[in-house]
């Protein structure tokens, strides 16, 4: 699992609603794509390889 401080530039995702509701926030590190809850940024997140998180975008659209 990658330490969480390597994940700095956590981005919202570009499907969230104007008021920031249900939606999660992404960040990416050359080996590894973070995965959090936007209303719990200091929470837990999930950890993935790229190349998995790349492919469970592909089967999405």
């Amino acid at each position: 699992m990658t330490d969480p401080e390597s994940h700095t530039a956590w981005r919202t995702s570009s499907h969230s609603g104007p008021n920031g509701g249900e939606c999660v926030e992404v960040a990416r590190t050359p080996d590894t794509t973070g995965v959090r809850d936007s209303k719990n940024p200091d929470g837990p997140h999930l950890t993935f390889p790229t190349t998995a998180w790349q492919a469970f975008l592909t089967t999405l659209r």
